[in-house]
């Protein structure tokens, strides 16, 4: 990497640290892959590095190109303790990857004509408001799942996991100066967020889990896809979140905090089943989800600049990041990326892929390690041929330097 010479600072001031401007590469369509399996088969080598570094408990991984599933494995521990490995069948949390599952409801509904974008929060709720009385009248279904609420960042996360009930803290939303007018500026939520499934409720009669079972896990045969603990300690298969102990890895019982805000975080799947979810959000189930609705949640909403900054990979290869309908939009080296991360105690999950040419990756893990988060920018680079970086840090002698890992961070 060049070195960027430091500037002066003016008398009377101090030096502020300048860090390095990177070079963001543009890809060229003449450099993309006509040979995904190859890649797909490149990618699987990497994933047995990470089994053999230790430095995961359990993994599942799936690579998709159009409608065909490439790839999809797994490797480690569901249960350390007990030795049970990882297949594509075990269940993990995906924490907000539920989002988009939301999102794509909430569309079924709109198309259904029992909601509309800009339904308001409060027609639905009339309990509900804000500080800015005024301002939670204008709230929309729109600004919740896009997190245009304009309240600060992750408003009472702590105090959900400090076991206050969600009915509790989304009462207590009116308390919290805002952070901008309604609609305005981006402020990730998983509480605020989580109000899209009493609107649902309010809309159908009906509970919000129950709809998503019914109009999308059913119809895209998702047969592990639940929501909720109790259901994934029901599984026939289902990862154990671990912690490191010593060498090695220790399960521990999952937390129920999370959970309490199903739209935003509580559903739990397979890497198999959401192989089927990506499949459809590319465009190949039609039946379950038409291309104009997929347009609509695919369409960036905000700006999330802090997105450019967050991990390594990203400085390297972002140019814009924006928020839609429960994804993450992102110009990735000048190519349109829908992407999003997950993370609760315990476990991680990453999901992405390219719409234009319906190759996208997901990979779901059962720990706290930010390891496995590099591989994801390493296989798009791969893809388009972009120059190798290392991301993930992995010991493979073809990969180039390692320029830092990424970690996937509660997205």
């Amino acid at each position: 990497m060049s070195k960027v010479a430091a500037r002066k600072p003016l008398p009377g001031t101090r030096a502020r640290y300048a860090p390095p401007v990177i070079a963001i590469p543009v890809a060229d369509p003449r450099a993309v892959s006509h040979d995904a399996p190859a890649i797909a088969r490149e990618f699987d080598g990497w994933l047995d590095e990470v089994d053999r570094s230790g430095g995961i408990a359990g993994l599942a991984a799936a690579v998709v190109k159009d409608d065909k599933v490439l790839l999809e494995r797994g490797i480690g521990a569901a249960d350390w303790s007990s030795g049970e490995p990882v297949t594509v069948d075990t269940v993990f949390r995906l924490a907000s990857l539920s989002k988009a599952f939301a999102a794509a409801l909430t569309g079924i509904l709109v198309e259904d004509g029992r909601l509309h974008w800009d339904t308001k929060v409060a027609d639905a709720l009339p309990s509900f408001t804000l500080a800015d009385v005024d301002g939670a009248q204008r709230l929309t279904v729109q600004d919740i799942l896009s997190h245009r609420v304009g309240l600060p960042h992750n408003t009472y996360d702590r105090l959900l996991e400090q076991d206050e009930p969600y009915e509790v803290l989304v009462d207590r939303l009116k308390e919290v100066p805002m952070a901008c007018p309604v609609g305005a500026c981006y402020g990730y939520q998983n509480i605020a967020f989580s109000m899209i499934g009493d609107v649902v409720f309010a809309s159908t009669g009906d509970f919000y889990y129950h709809q998503v079972e019914k109009r999308i896990f059913h119809p895209l045969g998702m047969g592990t896809a639940t929501y909720g603990r109790d259901a994934l300690e029901g599984s026939k298969s289902w990862a154990r979140p671990h912690h490191h102990a010593g060498a090695g890895w220790a399960p521990f019982v999952p937390s129920e905090a999370y959970y309490r805000v199903a739209p935003a975080a509580g559903v739990n799947a397979s890497v198999r089943d959401i192989e089927q979810w990506l499949i459809a959000q590319m465009g190949g189930r039609p039946d379950v989800l038409s291309p104009a609705l997929l347009d609509t949640l695919h369409t960036p909403l905000v700006e999330t600049d802090r997105e450019l900054r967050a991990t390594p990979w990203k400085r390297g290869r972002l140019k814009e990041a924006q928020y839609a309908l429960g994804w993450r939009i992102y110009d990735y080296a000048g190519e349109t990326l829908i992407f999003h991360a997950g993370a609760v105690q315990g476990y991680r999950a990453m999901i992405a892929f390219l719409p234009k040419y319906r190759f996208g990756a997901v990979m779901l893990w059962n720990c706290e390690s930010g390891l496995p988060a590099g591989l994801m920018p390493m296989l798009f680079d791969r893809y388009l041929g972009l120059p190798e970086v290392n991301w993930a840090g992995i010991d493979h002698e073809d990969v180039g330097d390692l320029s830092g890992g990424g970690g996937s961070g509660n997205d």
